[in-house]
């Protein structure tokens, strides 16, 4: 028979003894290739489904031999439902697709049925938004956290370079792990707790957290150096919602980069309509902002919301016509010390290729 993509996934899920299923507004396809490299160094051969590549495995998932399945679960049209997770982790709530959802409340009202379906629920305890929904829970859960006291709580958070942190992450207060990151970012930090919590219903050990918070240097799309263009180095990143291209900003602001230049192609006209207060917010973060037009996606263009309008909040802003006038601006004004990062789930990775050459 021939089934939707998200039902097949649920047959998936079922497939494997132990299926690690991955929901949150943001962080999902690097927590998902954190744990999938967690397990594949383990020398478990796990099955994978992942919103971006993974060089380790070659590919965005695969089809292992072991007991394990690690699936990215995505909440658009509450696709997610289908699953049936023997741990389902819930990195945070955020206030997307609210084009589907209408309100917050029928959001979170997903998650707690995601949370339903998972015989263990792994969560963030310092999103506000999440722990209302596992507080409704009867279901065993696994916490984790840096401000509040949660199960897995990360603790002595140092950089070691700029941009990348090592910590120590405690266990119910006792030394479970010393974890180093081999990706940049505050918020990863996180991410790795999400993939220290899976240690024990997995049957793994700390260390194997360990080696692989060291060895997973990112999923394609994930804060990808992409490459030079006049010495200056180009980022490709999928940050499409203001909570995203926040902490990449943040991370790209910790490499003492001479200017962080943000090059941002919005998706969709209602995300932009519905959030351009927080979206101007955040790019301010930037030195420059470079505005490609509004990539409709599944969305047709009433006329109503243009680049333009956000650029209107941005003093400085420039807005360029496509792909290309986003390549010629880049070319034209980066030099030597700039980070150029492109925040898009568009298809402004085409324009990176331009800027380093590569089209």
């Amino acid at each position: 028979p021939a089934v939707e993509r998200s039902v097949m996934l649920g047959y998936v899920s079922r497939m494997y003894s132990h299926s690690v299923c991955v929901s949150g507004t943001h962080g999902k396809t690097t927590t998902t290739g954190m744990i999938t490299t967690m397990l594949e160094l383990a020398g478990k051969d796990p099955a994978a489904v992942i919103g971006g590549k993974l060089p380790l495995i070659g590919g965005y998932g695969k089809a292992g031999h072991g007991d394990d399945v690690v699936i990215e679960a995505c909440e658009y049209s509450e696709t997610f439902l289908h699953l049936t997770p023997f741990v389902g982790v819930i990195l945070n709530i955020d206030n997307d697709h609210l084009e589907y959802y209408g309100t917050m409340g029928r959001l979170k009202m997903a998650f707690q049925k995601f949370a339903l379906l998972s015989r263990t629920v792994v969560f963030n305890m310092d999103d506000r938004n999440t722990v209302d929904v596992v507080n409704s829970i009867d279901r065993p859960v696994l916490s984790f956290g840096i401000n509040e006291e949660a199960r897995f709580r990360a603790v002595n958070i140092q950089e070691y370079r700029p941009g990348f942190y090592e910590f120590d992450v405690l266990e119910l207060g006792e030394q479970f792990a010393h974890i180093k990151l081999g990706v940049p970012g505050y918020h990863n930090i996180y991410n790795a707790l999400a993939m220290c919590c899976c240690v024990r219903p997995l049957g793994l050990k700390p260390e194997d957290a360990v080696r692989a918070a060291e060895q997973f240097h990112g999923t394609g799309r994930r804060f990808e150096i992409k490459g030079e263009c006049n010495g200056a180095v180009i980022v490709d990143d999928y940050a499409h919602h203001p909570t995203e291209l926040a902490a990449t900003l943040a991370t790209a602001k910790e490499m003492g980069y001479d200017r962080v230049i943000a090059v941002h192609q919005p998706f969709t006209y209602s995300r932009t309509k519905m959030l351009m207060d927080d979206f101007a917010k955040v790019l301010r973060a930037a030195d420059q902002v470079v505005l490609l037009p509004i990539m409709g996606g599944r969305e047709k263009d009433d006329g109503s919301v243009r680049s333009e309008d956000l650029a209107a909040k941005l003093p400085g802003s420039v807005v360029v016509s496509g792909l290309e006038g986003a390549a010629d601006w880049v070319k034209k004004n980066a030099k030597k010390g700039d980070l150029i990062v492109c925040m898009s789930c568009g298809d402004l990775y085409k324009a990176c290729d331009m800027m380093v050459g590569k089209a």
